[in-house]
């Protein structure tokens, strides 16, 4: 009876946040299906330790840690092996109408090195805190605030942004 209480608890949570799982994995990877197998590896792994999650009190944080280790732990594989079963330009299903901005950011943050990546779809896109993203990385805040810095920096760069003009003796 306990485990399919457990059980439907699992099923409730996953169903409720599985749109939001997917969007963070897509901003991690860049990459619809792959971001669906992170997602699904993630869900996987979630519901192997259900029993420990669901007695964190922040699931959602519990659930993005998993899913941002399940991403970083593929980019350190030595090898990944990657099999590409449709052209580039078959994602008409999977992707949603996107403003050219958006897709300029995209393809900007794929770009960074996975650790940045991470820290900045954390910080910005998942709005955490320095510590928050600290905790969700296992790493200092020092690290969080350098990683985010170099990330910003990175993406200015590829976006052609150039920095805001001083507004030195303007009042506040």
């Amino acid at each position: 009876m306990a485990e399919r209480k457990r059980d439907a608890e699992f099923v409730e949570y996953v169903s409720a946040r599985s749109a939001w799982l997917r969007k963070t994995a897509y901003l991690l990877c860049g990459d619809w299906h792959r971001a669906d197998d992170l997602v699904q590896t993630s869900i996987t792994k979630l519901y192997v330790n259900w029993g420990r999650a669901g007695g964190v009190e922040n699931v959602d944080g519990y659930a993005r840690t998993v899913l941002v280790n399940t991403f970083l732990a593929e980019q350190r594989a030595p090898w990944v092996r990657r099999v590409l079963l449709r052209s580039s330009d078959s994602e008409d299903a999977a992707r949603l109408p996107d403003l050219d901005a958006s897709l300029d950011l995209r393809e900007a943050l794929a770009a960074l090195p996975p650790r940045q990546r991470a820290t900045v779809v954390l910080r910005y896109f998942c709005d955490l805190t320095v510590e928050q993203t600290a905790a969700a990385l296992d790493c200092s805040t020092g690290n969080v605030k350098s990683q985010t810095s170099r990330g910003i920096d990175a993406l200015r760069r590829l976006l052609g942004a150039h920095p805001a003009p001083a507004t030195e003796g303007m009042p506040t």
